[in-house]
């Protein structure tokens, strides 16, 4: 099923999670092309793309879509429509400690530039596999 053949009200609740996706994508590399680096929101950013683009593939097959930053438990919602997804589970473990290491104090910890380029490498992964799942 394309995303053009899909109801309205459908189409532009995935759509809107993608353009969040891809804000947040932007942000991410906007962090990174900074003279100083702002990596621990670049990977902030980089797990919010791949969670919206998460959630837009789950709208997309009518699940319910869960209040949560684990990329672990969406990932491992999206491999019940469909298995692809299961290549993804490892690099999106990884993105999950950006949803909430990076923004508090207790859990901070300077992120190597390398290391938030990688993140932001994964997070385009992500995005383009989902939308090659919607056929966008």
């Amino acid at each position: 099923m394309e995303l053009s053949s899909l109801d309205n009200e459908k189409k532009l609740v995935i759509e809107r999670w993608l353009i969040k996706a891809d804000n947040d994508l932007r942000s991410a590399h906007n962090d990174l092309s900074d003279v100083r680096p702002i990596t621990d929101t670049a990977c902030f950013h980089a797990q919010q793309c791949a969670e919206k683009c998460l959630k837009a593939f789950l709208a997309y097959v009518d699940e319910h879509i869960e209040k949560t930053h684990s990329l672990t438990r969406l990932v491992n919602v999206c491999c019940r429509y469909d298995e692809e997804f299961v290549e993804f589970r490892e690099l999106l473990a990884g993105l999950t400690r950006y949803a909430v290491a990076s923004r508090y104090l207790e859990n901070w910890r300077e992120i190597p530039v390398e290391e938030a380029e990688e993140a932001v490498v994964n997070a385009e992964k992500v995005m383009e596999f989902v939308k090659n799942k919607l056929n966008i």
